[in-house]
């Protein structure tokens, strides 16, 4: 084991003041390695000093930078997570200073005009070109002028996009309810909600307390309360900031000749533009439409019913404190799934154990937990992961999955150590963390799973496989690091084994006595995927059409934006002054103008699923192989498009996925 645990670079007992540190001597030791670049003679250049040096230098500073940012999201102590944030904003700024190196890009070009390119191996050829057209798209064959207003851009961007996030982060209000204002929900989640001197309960915005009272809590006030202050997370501060960030993305994409900032990010995603983004949401929304008039109007007849039985007003309309509500009841009626009965049968542990049993049959994978591992809180736990045929060391992977103030509020992962080559040509393992806010055990009650949270797990999980099983040479392609509107695809792909009773039945057994899911129940919640998918899907269409929309003009005004939106696609009103773009992290992480992203790529999902797992079977190592080799192991290093027709055998199609969603091809 030691020697495997040699093999991770990363260490995660850095004091605020290491982080500090550690920051300014990595910008040092990296800025070195592009003046050498950069100061090379036309006459000097080679493979060796300018394609090797500058891939050798990204794969140590990835490295370097995921373990003093990372702790911003994970570290118990708020000095660390501050001093963390604070190393990501001068690292970020750094970033664009090294991205807008003239004297670098000028070598890059200058190497590609005088080399045979097509003697490079596929990697290198693909990393020069990468290269020189992320140089383009920051200005570097333009003048200098238009170069200074771009790198002061892109360093205000990072600066407030940073802000955004941690201002989410550090989101801590507290609601006090009597458990009568509470009446609904799960008496698990009410005694696990801290109490008041006078007995109420304090509920917290987190997922683990939001969701049970928006699900189940039958006082509409309660509902009320929770989701206006839900959807007014960091409304102030981070209104501020989306619009700032909105405005500057316009500029500089205007700068770089790009219509758009959709434009300019869409010119490097496999759907290429905005019109192709537009026209996908837009027919899906229509599609859509009928499915979701229907649930609509069951919602309404529901919340009549109920409202005549509390001798409560009726209002005659669904708002958005009581969309959840209805759904979860939809469900249970027209489906008879009791969701709190069924989460009894998906204790935490026992669903790890299942899940990570499919995981390592299915891609031929051993994983093995690490004793004592170093890790950052006591909650995380760190395996090894081999490959079951060679005996040959994959990589490492961490779950960190309890909620605690100040950490990550959603799911992810988070690639901590690239899978790729060495300066001396040896592997570098790679190293994933999956991040998740599930629900912690109690003296009486083991951490109990939502069959939502089992796909949540699954997903994510996926992503740390991604992360792990990809053998790129060159950072730059290592893991998930393909175009960002397929980068879901092979999670998505891996939660339809929640929804297959063979899979299924190998993750879950009752927290008492261990007892199966009856059979009865299983084929509920599978019949039960499409439950609601009008209203789902249509929430989804709403996001990525409000991400499209604010990034296809010069300034947004998003309360506005959001609510004209949301009434036209959802049909579901926004709250008065709310602003749910104020706590919608994607935007200001990355999946800016590609948040439609996820429902894009579900189109290749499904595809893949249907066409190979389905028809040779969700087990099967074969296909798992298949799947591990041509959609996992290149990462980044081939376009999605044809990582795609080497699996499938052919072009991608609509078909399963339009089935999937309860619609016709």
């Amino acid at each position: 084991m030691a020697t495997y645990l040699e093999r991770i670079k990363l260490t995660w007992d850095l004091s605020a003041e290491d982080i500090k540190n550690r920051a300014e001597s990595l910008k040092t030791t990296v800025k070195d390695v592009y003046d050498k670049v950069g100061a090379l003679k036309a006459d000097e250049l080679s493979y060796e000093n300018i394609i090797q040096a500058l891939s050798n230098n990204d794969s140590y500073y990835s490295v370097q930078r995921n373990m003093l940012d990372f702790p911003q999201h994970v570290s118990s102590k708020k000095e660390i997570r501050e001093a963390s944030t604070e190393a990501d904003k001068k690292l970020s700024e750094f970033d664009v200073e090294m991205s807008m190196r003239q004297d670098v890009f000028d070598n890059l070009v200058a190497f590609q005009e005088k080399t045979d390119v097509s003697k490079l191996k596929p990697e290198a050829k693909r990393y020069l070109e990468k290269l020189i057209k992320l140089g383009r798209r920051n200005g570097l064959h333009l003048n200098k002028e238009v170069q200074e207003k771009i790198k002061t851009m892109k360093k205000r961007a990072s600066d407030i996009a940073i802000d955004f996030n941690k201002n989410i982060n550090d989101e801590n209000t507290v609601l006090e309810f009597t458990e009568k204002e509470l009446d609904g929900v799960p008496a698990d989640a009410i005694k696990r909600f801290e109490k008041t001197s006078d007995g109420k309960c304090k509920v917290t915005l987190q997922y683990p307390d939001y969701f049970p009272v928006m699900k189940k809590c039958r006082v509409p006030e309660t509902r009320q309360k929770m989701e206006y202050a839900f959807n007014s997370r960091c409304k102030e501060a981070n209104t501020k900031i989306m619009e700032e960030l909105v405005e500057i993305r316009d500029k500089k994409s205007k700068l770089l000749d790009f219509p758009t900032h959709a434009a300019f990010v869409l010119d490097m995603r496999m759907a290429k533009n905005p019109e192709t983004v537009s026209t996908f949401l837009k027919d899906l929304s229509q599609k859509l439409r009928p499915l979701q008039g229907k649930e609509l109007k069951r919602f309404l007849e529901y919340k009549e019913e109920e409202c005549k039985k509390l001798g409560i007003s009726f209002d005659g309309k669904i708002n958005y404190w009581d969309m959840r509500y209805y759904m979860t009841i939809a469900e249970e009626r027209e489906y008879s799934i009791d969701h709190n009965k069924l989460k009894e049968y998906f204790p935490l542990d026992h669903v790890t154990v299942g899940l990570l049993d499919i995981y390592q049959e299915l891609l031929g994978l051993k994983f093995k937990e690490v004793p004592n591992p170093p890790v950052w809180h006591e909650d995380v736990q760190m395996f090894t992961v081999v490959d079951a045929e060679s005996g040959k060391f994959m990589g490492h992977f961490f779950l960190d999955l309890f909620p605690r103030e100040g950490k990550f509020s959603h799911a992810a992962c988070f690639g901590l150590q690239p899978g790729c080559l060495e300066p001396d040509g040896s592997r570098q393992s790679a190293a994933a963390a999956m991040v998740a806010n599930f629900t912690k055990p109690t003296a009486d009650q083991p951490s109990l799973l939502t069959h939502d949270d089992v796909e949540t797990f699954f997903h994510e999980f996926g992503h740390v496989m991604h992360q792990i099983c990809a053998q790129a040479e060159i950072s730059l392609f290592s893991g998930t690091r393909v175009e960002r509107d397929f980068v879901e695809a092979p999670s998505q792909m891996l939660e339809n084994w929640v929804w297959e009773k063979e899979s299924l039945s190998r993750m879950s057994k009752h927290y008492k006595d261990g007892s199966p899911i009856p059979d009865e129940l299983m084929e509920k919640l599978v019949k039960a995927r499409n439950a609601n998918a009008g209203v789902f899907n249509q929430r989804q269409i709403l996001l990525g059409t409000f991400d499209q929309t604010i990034h296809t003009r010069p300034t947004a005004d998003t309360q506005a934006i959001y609510a004209e939106i949301s009434k036209d696609v959802l049909q579901i009103p926004a709250t008065p002054n709310t602003n749910m773009c104020a706590s919608f992290g994607h935007l200001a992480d990355g999946y800016d103008a590609q948040y439609y992203g996820y429902l894009w790529s579900e189109v290749y999902c499904m595809d893949m699923f249907h066409s190979r797992f389905k028809k040779e079977g969700i087990m099967s190592p074969k296909v798992g192989m298949d799947y591990r080799k041509f959609i996992l192991q290149p990462g980044g290093s081939l376009d999605a498009i044809d990582m795609l027709k080497n699996f499938l055998g052919r072009e991608p199609s609509q078909e399963a996925f339009l089935v999937s969603k309860g619609l016709q091809a």
